[in-house]
């Protein structure tokens, strides 16, 4: 007979290959085992905690208990994250960083990019009424490449569009792969970093103009708390933490689509309405849909939680999807309801689709606000101004594939404007 597993520790000489069947499930999925919203396994052969719910997600956004420092796997600092970047800095060097990310995500510069990205849906739509069909994901990803190169001052020629869309895509898209799609991410960081360095030294140096609002120049510029600019290569890692972020939400607004056809009366509901209850409809599509699985810290300073012991130096893995469906805060979870969003009345530590805590303080995507309405223009797009059949309406997600996506992609056809 098997023994039983502990309270707190999943017995198992190491847990990475369950991890990477099942990504996104796997923390939540096991504490459900345990009856435990913590418990322990090994990653990578390295002994690793696991927490899920707001609960555990407000104490691991817990600056005093944690830190973001060699937080990271190194798979993911060299494809995902890049080396030197925001994600990995604690203290007043994230603070200052942190603040360089919220000046480039100023509401007004929000609006900017909202412009140039609707007027890449306009130009795209007019080109998918041609073919037959068109797989959405690629298609938006192209688009919002061209967007956010020309709002970030980081200026594309046509020729070039294909291939900053291709390493841009390669470093959140092939970032979690192992063997081939790895090498192929790490590639693309490379090259990718290279281009944006060479941006940098072309605005400091004066060859090149772009905006002082533009990301590229507010990062050229930026002062490290030595009083220094940013090396090239951090500071290419960090217009490319611009960069990439956007073109991912081309993931979030597959899910948008896929949303819209799987809850039609949904569809229709927003058709007929005057978009009041769009964001509602976008942020339960981000509660329930797979985007990022977890995120890590590093304990900072020994301390105990629910009678289990976190030591200096042990790395811990926060699960975020499993917390915006944990049945603890949320009523009937598995259930698509956009209405839960209508009120303002629930536990900020509960929704963290993109992180959990102030993003001005805490490692919240600054980007979130750029996340959400892009998906909201993408909404309008799809609703109100084009007509299309799915090739595949409501297609199962692929639960193994980082970042998951509808099996077989989502394809679209009978593509027209709605006039």
């Amino acid at each position: 007979m098997e023994h039983p597993v502990t309270p707190f520790e999943f017995k198992s000489a190491d847990s990475t290959i369950a991890l990477l069947r099942d990504p996104y499930r796997f923390v939540s999925r096991r504490s459900a085992e345990l009856g435990e919203a913590v418990f322990e396994t090994r990653l990578l052969l390295r002994r690793t905690t696991c927490m899920t719910g707001a609960e555990a997600a407000g104490v691991f956004y817990d600056p005093a208990r944690f830190q973001r420092a060699g937080a990271a796997p190194p798979p993911l600092q060299k494809t995902l994250f890049g080396q030197g970047g925001v994600q990995g800095l604690d203290g007043e060097h994230h603070r200052q960083r942190k603040a360089m990310f919220l000046q480039i995500n100023h509401p007004d510069r929000v609006e900017a990019l909202a412009d140039v990205v609707t007027r890449e849906w306009e130009r795209a739509v007019a080109d998918w009424a041609a073919p037959d069909q068109v797989d959405l994901y690629p298609e938006v990803q192209r688009l919002l490449t061209r967007a956010v190169c020309e709002w970030a001052g980081a200026p594309l020629s046509e020729a070039e569009v294909d291939l900053r869309t291709r390493q841009l895509t390669a470093l959140f898209d092939a970032a979690g792969d192992v063997g081939l799609g790895h090498l192929r991410s790490r590639a693309a960081r490379r090259a990718a970093e290279r281009w944006a360095a060479d941006l940098i030294e072309q605005i400091r140096s004066g060859q090149l103009a772009v905006p002082s609002s533009s990301a590229a120049s507010v990062i050229a510029n930026h002062q490290e708390p030595d009083g220094r600019p940013m090396a090239p290569r951090v500071a290419a890692v960090e217009l490319l933490n611009v960069l990439r972020p956007t073109v991912a939400t081309a993931v979030y607004i597959i899910f948008v689509a896929h949303a819209l056809e799987a809850n039609p009366a949904w569809r229709e509901r927003l058709a007929q309405g005057d978009g009041a209850e769009d964001m509602a409809f976008i942020e339960e599509v981000r509660r329930t849909y797979p985007f990022f699985p977890a995120v890590t810290a590093i304990v900072h300073e020994a301390f105990q939680w629910r009678g289990h012991d976190f030591p200096e130096g042990r790395r811990v893995l926060l699960d975020l999807y499993g917390t915006n469906r944990d049945p603890r805060a949320w009523e009937d979870p598995e259930r698509f309801d956009p209405e839960r969003f209508l009120g303002d009345d629930r536990d900020p530590f509960a929704f963290v689709p993109q992180g959990g805590g102030d993003p001005a303080v805490h490692h919240r995507c600054p980007g979130e606000p750029i996340s959400t309405r892009l998906m909201g223009i993408a909404l309008d797009q799809l609703v109100r101004h084009l007509t299309y059949t799915p090739v595949r309406p409501a297609a199962p997600i692929d639960y193994r594939r980082l970042p998951a996506l509808p099996k077989g992609g989502y394809r679209i056809q009978n593509i027209s404007p709605r006039h």
